[in-house]
């Protein structure tokens, strides 16, 4: 028999990273898992990932045990990775942060993939390219 989650919990944490010290563990805390023993999977799992930023979902079950899925990088961060900027725009249609052309949109897309809402590379394409003009990055 299937153990019963009872709580269900998303984190988006810095790979490598994750300390008991809030955000980990002020939203860990109430849910009662051993905030420990997170945050040593969580580092171990992404020790590869040195300086993304990895969202976890995490599943608590009845008996207080635990188990956590990674996602891929969100696709702002990605963008603003691929093209060496630390933040966006603050003012998105009048202001630009860069630009990136479409070879990099391709690759980005292809990591997000799994993701995404889309059924082929073309259209994964078009949901990064949304959400380059919402940082205030100009698509080439």
């Amino acid at each position: 028999m299937a153990k019963k989650i009872t709580k269900k919990i998303k984190l988006v944490i810095a790979a490598g990273k994750a300390t008991p010290a809030p955000p980990v563990g002020t939203a860990l805390g109430p849910a009662g898992i051993n905030i420990g023993e997170f945050v040593t999977k969580f580092n171990e799992a992404t020790r590869e990932m040195t300086g993304a930023l990895v969202p976890a979902e995490i599943s608590v079950y009845e008996d207080r045990t635990f188990d956590f899925i990674l996602k891929t990088s969100p696709a702002s961060s990605l963008i603003m990775k691929a093209i060496g900027i630390e933040k966006g725009s603050g003012k998105t249609p009048i202001q630009k942060a860069g630009s990136i052309t479409r070879k990099q949109l391709e690759e980005i897309a292809q990591t997000k993939m799994v993701d995404l809402n889309a059924n082929d590379l073309d259209s994964a394409v078009k949901i990064i390219a949304g959400t380059c003009r919402s940082v205030g990055v100009e698509v080439r």
